[in-house]
C-alpha cells in the first residue's frame, strides 16, 4: 500500500478575485503591510486612506500613490467610491470604527483580534447583518495555501482521529516594543495581538471548545505578558497553546492524530512548510509554499469574492468562528485577571 501524501492546496490565485475598491482606516505598520500586499499579486484597488491626523493620512497616501487622504474616519467611510473598509486601528477602537463603516453601508474587514471582547463582536456582527453588509475578521492565516493543506488533511482523516493540537506565538515586544501593547485602555497584552493566532488555529482544527483553562503572568500595567492555555473538546481532543510578548518562542504548530501528524514550521501563521510524519517520526511528505511574501493578499481576495457573490460572511472565517475565539479569549482574560477599562 502506498504511503499517504499531503493534498495540494485548493487556494485560488488572488489575482483571479474580482477587483474591489478599498479604504484603509488607520496608518500603522499593519496597514502598510496590507496595502503593499494588495499592490502585489491582486487586482484590488486602494482608493482612500483615513487617519485622525491629516498629516499621517497624507503621508500614507503619498507613499502608496493614493488619490484621497482623509483627516477623519467619518469622511473616509462616507466616500461613495469605497466598497470595503479595512480597519487597522488599535483593538480598543475596532468596535466603534467597524460600526461607523457599517452604518455608512460599507463592508468591513476588521483586523484580528476582531474586537476587545465577545459582546463587542456580537454588536458589530449583528449590525452588519441588519445593514446587509459583509463583515469578516482579518485572520489572514485562515486563507493561506498551507492552511488549506492542514484543513484538508484533518477533514479527510489522513491523520486518523485528531487528539492533540500544539501552537505557540511569542515575540519580544515588551517593554521596548509598541506602546499600545502595554496599555490596558488600548486592549494591550499578548493575547489579542499574538495569542489569537494559536487559539484560532486550535479552533479551526478541533472545532468548539468544551473547556478553556489558562495561567499567565501580568505586566506592571496589568495586561498579560505570557499565557499558557489548554482547551478541550467534548471528545478526547486537547489543545495546548501559548502566547508571550516578552520573549521569542518557536512559533510552530503541530496537529497529532492516531495515524500521523502534521508539523508546521515557524512562523506557522504565515506561508510556511507543512510536513506529514508517520507515527514513528518518518517524514512521509511535505508541502512548500510557492510564494511566502504578501500573505495578506489571500484574505483580501476572499473579501472581494464574497462581495462579488453578495455574501455577508465568509465560509472560511464565518461569524460564528470569530465569536467562538473571542469567547475563549474572554475566558482566558477572566482567569488570569486582565480587564480593560470600560468593560
Amino acid at each position: 500500500m502506498p504511503e499517504p501524501t499531503l493534498p495540494a492546496p485548493r487556494t485560488a490565485d488572488p489575482m483571479e478575485a474580482p477587483p474591489a475598491r478599498w479604504a484603509i482606516l488607520g496608518t500603522g505598520n499593519i496597514a502598510h503591510s496590507f496595502t503593499r500586499a494588495l499592490r502585489h499579486g491582486t487586482r484590488q484597488e486602494v482608493v482612500a486612506v483615513g487617519s485622525r491626523s491629516p498629516e499621517r493620512a497624507q503621508e500614507f497616501a503619498d507613499e502608496f500613490g493614493l488619490g484621497t487622504a482623509y483627516g477623519s474616519y467619518e469622511d473616509l467611510v462616507a466616500d461613495p467610491s469605497v466598497d470595503v473598509v479595512y480597519i487597522a486601528s488599535p483593538h480598543s477602537e475596532h468596535r466603534d470604527h467597524a460600526l461607523l463603516a457599517i452604518e455608512a453601508g460599507k463592508a468591513v474587514l476588521v483586523e484580528k483580534a476582531f474586537t476587545r471582547n465577545a459582546s463587542e463582536a456580537v454588536e458589530v456582527l449583528e449590525a452588519a447583518t441588519r445593514r446587509g453588509v459583509f463583515a469578516m475578521e482579518a485572520m489572514w492565516m485562515r486563507f493561506l495555501p498551507h492552511t488549506d493543506v492542514v484543513r484538508q488533511a484533518v477533514e479527510s482523516g489522513l491523520l486518523g482521529e485528531v487528539l492533540t493540537v500544539m501552537a505557540d506565538h511569542g515575540q519580544a515586544l515588551y517593554p521596548d516594543g509598541p506602546e499600545r501593547l502595554a496599555a490596558p485602555h488600548l486592549a494591550g497584552g499578548s493575547l489579542l495581538d499574538l495569542g489569537v493566532y494559536p487559539l484560532s488555529f486550535a479552533s479551526m482544527v478541533l472545532g468548539p471548545f468544551a473547556t478553556v483553562t489558562a495561567v499567565g503572568s501580568l505586566t506592571e500595567e496589568g495586561v498579560d505578558a505570557q499565557l499558557g492555555i489548554t482547551v478541550t473538546t467534548d471528545g478526547d481532543a486537547l489543545g495546548l497553546v501559548g502566547s508571550s510578548m516578552v520573549t521569542k518562542t518557536p512559533t510552530t504548530a503541530a496537529v497529532a492524530g492516531t495515524s500521523a501528524r502534521l508539523e508546521i514550521d515557524g512562523d506557522f501563521y504565515s506561508p510556511q512548510r507543512v510536513r506529514l510524519l508517520a507515527r514513528d517520526g518518518r517524514v512521509l511528505d511535505s508541502y512548500e509554499p510557492e510564494v511566502r511574501e504578501h500573505g495578506f493578499r489571500y484574505e483580501a481576495a476572499e473579501v472581494a469574492r464574497c462581495l462579488h457573490d453578495g455574501m455577508l460572511e465568509s465560509a472560511l472565517m464565518p461569524h460564528a468562528e470569530t465569536l467562538r475565539v473571542m469567547q475563549a479569549m474572554d475566558q482566558v482574560r477572566r482567569q488570569v485577571g486582565v480587564r480593560y477599562p470600560g468593560e
